[in-house]
Protein backbone atom coordinates (compact mmCIF):
# COMPACT_ATOMS: atom_id res chain seq x y z
CA UNK A 1 0.00 0.00 0.00
CA UNK A 2 1.51 3.56 -0.77
CA UNK A 3 1.64 6.06 2.08
CA UNK A 4 -1.11 8.23 1.57
CA UNK A 5 -3.16 4.62 1.79
CA UNK A 6 -1.24 3.74 5.17
CA UNK A 7 -2.15 7.04 6.33
CA UNK A 8 -5.79 7.16 5.45
CA UNK A 9 -6.24 3.53 6.85
CA UNK A 10 -4.66 4.74 10.27
CA UNK A 11 -7.03 7.54 10.54
CA UNK A 12 -9.72 5.70 9.92
CA UNK A 13 -8.74 3.29 12.78
CA UNK A 14 -8.24 6.13 15.11
CA UNK A 15 -11.43 7.19 14.47
CA UNK A 16 -13.59 4.01 14.61
CA UNK A 17 -11.67 1.98 16.65
CA UNK A 18 -10.33 4.32 18.87
CA UNK A 19 -12.61 6.78 19.39
CA UNK A 20 -10.81 9.36 18.37
CA UNK A 21 -12.50 12.87 17.89
CA UNK A 22 -12.52 14.22 14.58
CA UNK A 23 -10.70 17.32 15.69
CA UNK A 24 -7.74 14.55 16.61
CA UNK A 25 -8.22 13.05 13.64
CA UNK A 26 -7.91 16.60 11.75
CA UNK A 27 -5.01 17.64 13.87
CA UNK A 28 -3.10 14.52 12.44
CA UNK A 29 -3.98 13.89 8.94
CA UNK A 30 -2.31 17.99 8.73
CA UNK A 31 0.82 16.61 10.31
CA UNK A 32 1.00 13.62 8.05
CA UNK A 33 0.16 15.89 5.21
CA UNK A 34 3.15 17.39 5.48
CA UNK A 35 5.28 14.47 5.90
CA UNK A 36 3.71 12.89 2.40
CA UNK A 37 4.23 16.24 0.99
CA UNK A 38 7.78 16.21 1.53
CA UNK A 39 8.56 12.75 0.59
CA UNK A 40 6.85 13.51 -2.70
CA UNK A 41 9.79 16.51 -3.54
CA UNK A 42 12.27 14.23 -2.04
CA UNK A 43 11.06 11.35 -3.95
CA UNK A 44 10.91 9.26 -1.12
CA UNK A 45 8.75 6.27 -2.46
CA UNK A 46 7.83 5.01 0.89
CA UNK A 47 8.09 4.89 4.63
CA UNK A 48 10.41 2.13 5.17
CA UNK A 49 12.91 4.56 2.97
CA UNK A 50 12.30 6.80 5.71
CA UNK A 51 15.63 6.94 8.17
CA UNK A 52 16.39 9.61 11.31
CA UNK A 53 19.11 11.40 8.96
CA UNK A 54 15.59 12.08 6.49
CA UNK A 55 13.47 12.64 9.77
CA UNK A 56 15.84 15.36 11.03
CA UNK A 57 16.00 16.82 7.39
CA UNK A 58 12.14 17.16 7.18
CA UNK A 59 12.08 18.67 10.54
CA UNK A 60 15.11 21.07 9.94
CA UNK A 61 12.82 22.08 6.85
CA UNK A 62 9.45 23.00 8.47
CA UNK A 63 11.16 24.96 10.96
CA UNK A 64 12.83 26.92 8.16
CA UNK A 65 9.39 27.37 6.90
CA UNK A 66 7.72 28.94 10.04
CA UNK A 67 6.68 25.81 11.95
CA UNK A 68 6.93 26.40 15.58
CA UNK A 69 9.05 24.51 18.39
CA UNK A 70 5.46 23.24 20.21
CA UNK A 71 4.07 22.31 16.18
CA UNK A 72 7.32 20.72 15.49
CA UNK A 73 7.04 18.49 18.70
CA UNK A 74 3.22 17.55 17.70
CA UNK A 75 4.74 16.92 14.40
CA UNK A 76 7.02 14.09 15.36
CA UNK A 77 4.26 12.99 18.12
CA UNK A 78 1.97 12.23 15.01
CA UNK A 79 4.76 10.96 12.92
CA UNK A 80 6.03 8.37 15.77
CA UNK A 81 2.13 7.27 16.59
CA UNK A 82 1.76 6.25 12.40
CA UNK A 83 5.22 4.56 12.52
CA UNK A 84 4.56 2.71 15.54
CA UNK A 85 1.36 1.44 14.12
CA UNK A 86 2.89 0.31 10.91
CA UNK A 87 5.52 -1.77 12.84
CA UNK A 88 2.86 -3.34 14.70
CA UNK A 89 1.19 -3.95 11.56
CA UNK A 90 4.53 -5.75 10.38
CA UNK A 91 4.31 -2.70 7.40
CA UNK A 92 7.76 -1.30 8.85
CA UNK A 93 10.56 -2.88 10.43
CA UNK A 94 12.03 0.29 11.81
CA UNK A 95 11.14 3.28 13.73
CA UNK A 96 12.01 6.34 11.45
CA UNK A 97 11.91 8.93 14.14
CA UNK A 98 14.00 6.76 16.62
CA UNK A 99 16.84 9.25 18.24
CA UNK A 100 15.23 12.19 16.61
CA UNK A 101 13.98 15.49 18.86
CA UNK A 102 12.19 18.21 17.85
CA UNK A 103 13.18 21.86 19.67
CA UNK A 104 12.71 22.24 23.35
CA UNK A 105 9.36 23.91 23.81
CA UNK A 106 9.72 26.64 26.82
CA UNK A 107 5.58 25.81 27.80
CA UNK A 108 3.86 29.01 28.98
CA UNK A 109 2.42 28.91 32.24
CA UNK A 110 -1.86 29.00 32.49
CA UNK A 111 -3.03 31.96 33.20
CA UNK A 112 -5.53 31.82 36.54
CA UNK A 113 -7.67 33.42 39.00
CA UNK A 114 -7.21 33.77 42.49
CA UNK A 115 -9.55 32.94 44.96
CA UNK A 116 -10.90 35.87 45.45
CA UNK A 117 -11.57 36.24 41.33
CA UNK A 118 -12.77 32.86 40.85
CA UNK A 119 -15.38 33.60 43.93
CA UNK A 120 -16.31 37.15 42.61
CA UNK A 121 -16.83 35.76 39.05
CA UNK A 122 -18.88 32.54 40.26
CA UNK A 123 -21.07 35.02 42.48
CA UNK A 124 -21.68 37.67 39.72
CA UNK A 125 -25.38 38.56 39.15
CA UNK A 126 -26.76 38.82 35.40
CA UNK A 127 -29.92 40.10 36.85
CA UNK A 128 -31.59 38.30 34.53
CA UNK A 129 -33.96 35.10 33.70
CA UNK A 130 -30.22 33.60 32.55
CA UNK A 131 -28.95 34.13 36.56
CA UNK A 132 -29.82 30.81 37.63
CA UNK A 133 -28.12 28.83 34.43
CA UNK A 134 -25.09 31.69 34.29
CA UNK A 135 -24.26 30.90 37.94
CA UNK A 136 -24.85 27.10 37.72
CA UNK A 137 -22.32 26.81 34.91
CA UNK A 138 -19.83 28.69 36.92
CA UNK A 139 -19.79 26.69 40.27
CA UNK A 140 -19.36 23.51 38.11
CA UNK A 141 -16.55 24.95 36.18
CA UNK A 142 -15.03 26.08 39.26
CA UNK A 143 -16.12 23.53 41.87
CA UNK A 144 -15.17 20.21 39.28
CA UNK A 145 -12.94 21.47 36.46
CA UNK A 146 -14.47 20.25 33.76
CA UNK A 147 -14.14 20.90 30.15
CA UNK A 148 -16.41 23.20 27.88
CA UNK A 149 -17.32 20.24 25.64
CA UNK A 150 -17.71 18.15 28.78
CA UNK A 151 -20.07 20.35 30.35
CA UNK A 152 -22.66 21.38 27.59
CA UNK A 153 -22.77 17.70 26.77
CA UNK A 154 -24.25 16.95 30.69
CA UNK A 155 -27.50 15.59 31.31
CA UNK A 156 -29.24 15.32 34.40
CA UNK A 157 -28.88 11.66 34.62
CA UNK A 158 -24.89 12.57 34.65
CA UNK A 159 -26.03 14.25 38.28
CA UNK A 160 -25.95 12.26 41.49
CA UNK A 161 -26.61 15.94 43.63
CA UNK A 162 -27.52 13.85 47.22
CA UNK A 163 -23.59 11.91 46.46
CA UNK A 164 -22.43 15.43 45.17
CA UNK A 165 -21.10 13.62 42.32
CA UNK A 166 -21.05 14.50 37.83
CA UNK A 167 -20.06 11.78 35.53
CA UNK A 168 -18.95 13.29 32.59
CA UNK A 169 -17.42 12.02 29.26
CA UNK A 170 -14.33 13.11 28.33
CA UNK A 171 -11.59 12.73 25.81
CA UNK A 172 -11.15 9.61 24.11
CA UNK A 173 -14.72 9.03 25.22
CA UNK A 174 -13.42 8.09 28.67
CA UNK A 175 -16.08 8.33 31.41
CA UNK A 176 -14.76 9.19 34.99
CA UNK A 177 -16.62 10.60 38.03
CA UNK A 178 -16.16 14.02 39.89
CA UNK A 179 -17.01 15.61 42.93
CA UNK A 180 -19.18 18.79 42.76
CA UNK A 181 -18.95 20.87 45.71
CA UNK A 182 -21.28 22.37 48.16
CA UNK A 183 -22.19 25.63 46.37
CA UNK A 184 -22.42 24.07 42.72
CA UNK A 185 -24.84 21.46 44.07
CA UNK A 186 -26.98 24.03 45.65
CA UNK A 187 -27.13 25.65 42.06
CA UNK A 188 -27.66 22.80 40.26
CA UNK A 189 -30.79 22.26 42.23
CA UNK A 190 -31.82 25.57 42.28
CA UNK A 191 -31.88 25.78 38.28
CA UNK A 192 -33.38 22.13 38.21
CA UNK A 193 -36.17 23.47 40.84
CA UNK A 194 -36.89 25.97 37.78
CA UNK A 195 -36.65 24.35 35.11
CA UNK A 196 -36.99 20.49 35.99
CA UNK A 197 -34.91 17.23 36.30
CA UNK A 198 -36.21 15.02 33.59
CA UNK A 199 -33.31 12.46 33.36
CA UNK A 200 -32.61 12.86 29.21
CA UNK A 201 -32.62 16.45 29.19
CA UNK A 202 -29.47 18.54 29.17
CA UNK A 203 -28.73 20.47 31.94
CA UNK A 204 -27.75 23.67 30.34
CA UNK A 205 -30.11 24.66 27.88
CA UNK A 206 -30.12 26.89 24.59
CA UNK A 207 -32.86 27.87 22.46
CA UNK A 208 -35.49 25.02 22.25
CA UNK A 209 -34.56 23.42 24.96
CA UNK A 210 -31.75 22.00 23.11
CA UNK A 211 -27.99 21.63 25.05
CA UNK A 212 -26.30 25.14 25.27
CA UNK A 213 -23.55 25.92 22.20
CA UNK A 214 -20.10 26.14 23.29
CA UNK A 215 -19.74 29.69 21.36
CA UNK A 216 -23.00 30.56 23.94
CA UNK A 217 -20.97 29.57 27.26
CA UNK A 218 -18.04 31.27 26.25
CA UNK A 219 -20.10 34.83 25.32
CA UNK A 220 -21.78 34.48 29.06
CA UNK A 221 -18.38 34.35 30.50
CA UNK A 222 -16.96 36.76 28.49
CA UNK A 223 -20.22 39.39 29.46
CA UNK A 224 -20.01 38.77 32.94
CA UNK A 225 -16.36 39.27 33.31
CA UNK A 226 -17.00 42.33 31.60
CA UNK A 227 -19.81 43.06 34.38
CA UNK A 228 -17.09 42.44 36.77
CA UNK A 229 -14.61 44.30 35.54
CA UNK A 230 -12.02 41.91 34.58
CA UNK A 231 -8.94 42.97 33.35
CA UNK A 232 -8.20 38.94 32.19
CA UNK A 233 -9.39 37.41 29.17
CA UNK A 234 -11.95 34.74 30.83
CA UNK A 235 -12.89 31.73 29.20
CA UNK A 236 -14.44 28.45 30.31
CA UNK A 237 -10.58 26.92 30.20
CA UNK A 238 -9.57 29.58 32.32
CA UNK A 239 -11.86 28.15 35.11
CA UNK A 240 -10.28 24.74 34.55
CA UNK A 241 -6.64 26.27 34.79
CA UNK A 242 -7.89 27.72 38.02
CA UNK A 243 -9.75 24.29 39.29
CA UNK A 244 -6.64 22.77 39.20
CA UNK A 245 -4.25 25.32 40.39
CA UNK A 246 -5.93 25.73 43.10
CA UNK A 247 -6.73 22.17 43.96
CA UNK A 248 -2.86 21.50 44.08
CA UNK A 249 -2.20 24.39 46.16
CA UNK A 250 -4.25 23.57 48.77
CA UNK A 251 -3.35 19.44 48.56
CA UNK A 252 -0.50 19.06 46.55
CA UNK A 253 -1.42 15.62 45.44
CA UNK A 254 -0.80 15.64 41.63
CA UNK A 255 -2.14 12.06 40.60
CA UNK A 256 -5.33 13.33 42.28
CA UNK A 257 -5.53 16.21 40.52
CA UNK A 258 -4.55 14.29 37.58
CA UNK A 259 -7.89 12.12 37.59
CA UNK A 260 -10.05 14.86 38.49
CA UNK A 261 -9.05 16.50 35.23
CA UNK A 262 -9.13 13.27 33.01
CA UNK A 263 -5.25 13.75 31.71
CA UNK A 264 -3.55 10.26 30.36
CA UNK A 265 -0.68 11.82 31.04
CA UNK A 266 0.40 13.10 34.24
CA UNK A 267 3.22 15.64 32.35
CA UNK A 268 0.06 17.35 30.99
CA UNK A 269 -0.92 17.50 34.70
CA UNK A 270 2.41 18.96 35.81
CA UNK A 271 2.00 22.18 34.52
CA UNK A 272 0.60 23.32 37.23
CA UNK A 273 3.08 22.45 39.43
CA UNK A 274 4.65 25.80 39.40
CA UNK A 275 2.44 26.77 42.14
CA UNK A 276 4.07 26.67 45.62
CA UNK A 277 2.52 23.63 47.24
CA UNK A 278 3.38 20.91 50.51
CA UNK A 279 2.77 17.23 48.92
CA UNK A 280 0.38 16.74 51.77
CA UNK A 281 -2.98 14.53 50.11
CA UNK A 282 -5.93 15.85 51.62
CA UNK A 283 -9.64 15.08 50.59
CA UNK A 284 -11.40 16.95 47.82
CA UNK A 285 -13.63 18.83 50.59
CA UNK A 286 -10.72 19.88 52.57
CA UNK A 287 -8.40 21.41 49.31
CA UNK A 288 -11.31 23.23 47.19
CA UNK A 289 -12.11 26.79 48.65
CA UNK A 290 -15.32 26.15 47.87
CA UNK A 291 -16.22 22.48 48.08
CA UNK A 292 -17.00 22.05 51.98
CA UNK A 293 -19.79 20.01 51.32
CA UNK A 294 -19.95 18.76 55.01
CA UNK A 295 -21.30 20.77 57.63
Amino acid sequence: MEPRGQVETWLARLAGERKASSHTVDAYRRDLDKLLRWMEVQQVSGFAALDAHRMRAFVAAEHRAGLSPKSLQRLLSSCRSLFRQLQREGMLEHDPVAGVRGPKVHRKLPQVLDVDEATALVEADSGGALTLRDRAMLELFYSSGLRLSELVGLRWLDLDLSAGEVRVLGKGSKTRIVPVGKHAVNALRALGDVEGRAPESPVFRGRGGAPISPRTVQARLKTLALSQGFAKRVHPHLLRHTFASHMLESSGDLRAVQELLGHADIATTQIYTHLDFQYLAKVYDAAHPRAKRKG
